[in-house]
């Protein structure tokens, strides 16, 4: 819960930023953002010894970046500010609907939900510093979200269960089982 508290405290720091500076400064600050729940669902991942859910995070990353950038070739869309053709799908939003969408899978509301306000405000700074249409980051958070909808799973503790026949004396039979957390 502490790491939520920092995602919402670095998203109210930049909103406050935000509210005194021009669309440059926005934009740096979701170049930024947008790594944040990505390094918080690493982070995570990480302090709970968590390998399996390091190699969910690893396959949908990759697999997000690999759609995005292919559909970026393929698609020639012009951003709405002029500065190239590579604007559907949004990267920024992919990359951090993937880290919300497997925080939220994972481990629970508790890192999604902050995660998920993290990842609305850069969707939302990329339309408003005009990076973007809103189809392109809507593109980008339904990339990001499905590639970890495929292949992340929630997060168990390791529980080791032995179950074994017993014999009480001659006539009784039963069996025993161990839990152990």
């Amino acid at each position: 819960m502490k790491t939520a508290r920092i995602l919402i405290a670095a998203l109210l720091i930049a909103t406050n930023l935000i509210g005194h500076a021009d669309n440059d400064a926005l934009r740096h600050t979701t170049d930024v953002m947008c790594l944040l729940p990505d390094a918080t669902a690493l982070g995570v991942a990480i302090a709970k010894h968590d390998t399996q859910g390091l190699k969910q995070l690893g396959l949908s990353t990759a697999t997000c970046l690999v759609v995005n950038y292919g559909l970026e070739l393929c698609i020639k869309k012009d951003r709405p500010d002029g500065t190239g053709h590579h604007a559907f799908p949004s990267t920024h939003t992919a990359v951090a609907f993937n880290g919300s969408t497997f925080l939220m899978k994972r481990y629970g509301w508790k890192w999604g939900v902050p995660a998920y306000v993290v990842s609305s405000f850069v969707a939302w700074g990329r339309v408003k510093t005009d990076r973007h249409d809103w189809w392109d980051v809507l593109g980008g958070a339904a990339i990001g979200a499905g590639s970890a909808f495929i292949f992340t799973r929630p997060f168990v503790k390791n529980v080791d269960v032995t179950i074994s026949p017993t014999t009480f004396g001659d006539r009784a039979y039963g069996m025993t089982a161990v839990i152990q957390f």
